[in-house]
């Protein structure tokens, strides 16, 4: 190994080059990333905010993402209340809390976006999601059926669209059944949702607070096209939210 490492057991050093061959990294950046996932672990249940800047900073490095996630950063077990720090962030619920749309419906302006991205994207269902530390709420929608019709409001440990909001980038997933994490997510389990497409909400400083999404309980795939429209509209929800622009 390379750099200043400490001396390793012979063996466990060639476990260690053999693992990072398997992943096609370097040796140093395959010890950096375990580092960095244990690191981010012990810290989850801190409410230390400044060790939110931290973990935020390690998943910005590329080295880890959320502790005991799969590759798209989903917990392998879905969280009954938010522990992810970036859900929790002091700074990101105060962006949310200060839209007023929390907890409100927004209007026919977002409802029109909502239909517009069920017509476009050929699916039953879309919405604007707001995903506070203890709740996702749809403050505008079209499709919702049933309770969540009358509710607009999602658990977490049934929410997707956290994990969008966790990680600031789209979460698109084709057939959730098959997905290695997601086949037993309880939402997925029940036939709610089986694809799912979600684009996060940010600020100018780059807080996310919710997504805009589109969902069908049956497998879709999703086209660039698709993508491209869902990311288009989710930017005029964004003006409207942070910006002066009208829709």
């Amino acid at each position: 190994m390379s750099g200043t490492s400490p001396a390793v057991d012979p063996v466990v050093t060639e476990v260690l080059t053999r693992a990072a061959q398997s992943t096609g990294e370097d040796v140093d950046v395959y010890i950096g990333r375990a580092v960095a996932t244990r690191l981010a672990a012990d810290l989850l249940g801190s409410d230390d905010p400044d060790l939110t800047t931290v973990i935020t900073a390690l998943r910005s490095t590329g080295l880890t993402g959320a502790p005991s996630t799969d590759g798209d950063g989903i917990p392998l077990t879905p969280p009954t209340a938010a522990t992810d720090p970036v859900i929790r962030d002091p700074e990101r619920l105060r962006v949310l809390f200060d839209t007023g749309l929390m907890d409100t419906v927004a209007g026919p302006a977002y409802d029109r976006i909502a239909a517009m991205a069920v017509d476009a994207l050929d699916v039953p269902s879309a919405g604007v999601s707001l995903v506070s530390d203890e709740k996702q709420w749809f403050c505008s929608a079209a499709g919702l059926s049933g309770e969540l019709a009358e509710t607009r409001t999602v658990s977490m440990d049934r929410s997707l669209c956290q994990y969008a909001v966790s990680s600031g980038t789209p979460l698109i997933i084709e057939d959730a059944r098959v997905h290695p994490t997601l086949s037993e997510h309880p939402i997925v389990a029940d036939g709610t949702v089986v694809a799912y497409a979600g684009i996060p909400l940010t600020d100018a400083q780059g807080h996310a607070i919710g997504t805009l999404c589109a969902w069908d309980d049956k497998p879709k795939q999703w086209t660039t096209g698709h993508v491209q429209v869902l990311e288009d509209l989710a930017t005029i929800v964004r003006e409207r939210i942070f910006g002066d622009d009208e829709f």
